[in-house]
């Protein structure tokens, strides 16, 4: 099997599972109240790349852990995931009125319901992560996977990450305060996934967690990088959200500081240093190699 047929496989398997588990923690639409769950499963089960879920059992699975051990761990990073997308989405904040090919969660319901599924997908990551009993993990590792999970999701994390882009708008920023924005409001959750991943290996090395930790920092900035790129070379169509738009509304990009040529290389570099921390792992390791080569190679 190859590389590029194997990673395939391995993406469609990882999206089916946490699919699979979403469908099963997200409230049923026929429960009150309706509008506010059918818009809860609008933006969690309408697609996505789920790079996230498969983050978190990718770095399980090259540390022994089961795959339906992680489905808890997974499943909320995906549900704080589309909670910020939601938000993001907003007019107050990006103010974007498509989202996987289809109209942003405002867009489908109105302001005020997307406010509040994405407040409601937020705090039932948390409740996962403490209730789910697929996943036996002991209170202690619980107690630090809800730590982690907070953690990327908060001002010094994904939100802090938001504000400094909203604060960066019309600004000319450096190359440093660009990757310290991207290090929080994009690689603060990759970070997170692969540290559950990790967390859910009770019997890990330190040294392999530092390893998949870098790993993870690396291919998080990458992530970002690439999404800069493909703003510039991307097309609406294929991307499923507004090409251009960051350009259009005066954000700072890779591109736009260090030029199309170097965001690319930038996002080949961290894609080398990022498989260069996996030397060590053996082949339980090569989806995370796969998935850094995908960040850094997809179109959308």
């Amino acid at each position: 099997m190859t590389t590029e047929s194997a990673l395939k496989q391995y993406l469609i398997q990882c999206q089916q599972q946490v699919n699979a588990a979403l469908e099963l923690q997200l409230p049923a639409d026929s429960i009150q109240p309706q509008q506010l769950h059918r818009a809860m499963r609008y933006a969690t089960l309408n697609g996505g790349k789920r790079i996230r879920p498969m983050l978190v059992y990718a770095a399980g699975a090259a540390l022994g852990v089961e795959p339906e051990q992680l489905d808890g761990p997974a499943c909320a990073v995906e549900l704080i995931h589309a909670y910020s997308l939601i938000h993001d989405d907003l007019p107050a904040m990006d103010d974007d009125d498509l989202r996987r090919g289809r109209p942003t969660c405002h867009k489908a319901f109105d302001e005020a319901t997307a406010i509040l599924a994405g407040d409601a997908l937020q705090t039932l990551a948390f409740k996962v992560l403490c209730k789910d009993e697929v996943s036996p993990f002991a209170p202690h590792i619980r107690l630090e996977m809800l730590e982690t999970l907070a953690h990327a999701s908060g001002s010094r994390g994904m939100a802090g990450g938001q504000a400094l882009d909203l604060a960066a708008v019309g600004r000319q920023i450096d190359l440093a305060q660009l990757e310290n924005m991207h290090i929080h409001k994009t690689g603060a959750l990759i970070h997170a996934s692969v540290k559950l991943g990790c967390l859910a290996a009770t019997k890990a090395e330190p040294a392999q967690t530092r390893q998949l930790e870098h790993y993870a920092n690396c291919i998080g900035l990458a992530f970002q990088v690439q999404d800069d790129i493909l703003d510039v070379e991307g097309d609406t169509a294929t991307l499923g959200k507004t090409q251009g738009k960051d350009q259009a509304n005066g954000k700072p990009t890779y591109p736009s500081l260090i030029g199309l040529k170097g965001a690319k290389e930038l996002a080949q570099n961290l894609r080398q240093d990022a498989l260069a921390s996996l030397s060590e792992l053996d082949e339980r390791a090569d989806p995370l190699r796969w998935l850094a080569d995908y960040i850094v190679n997809r179109d959308v």
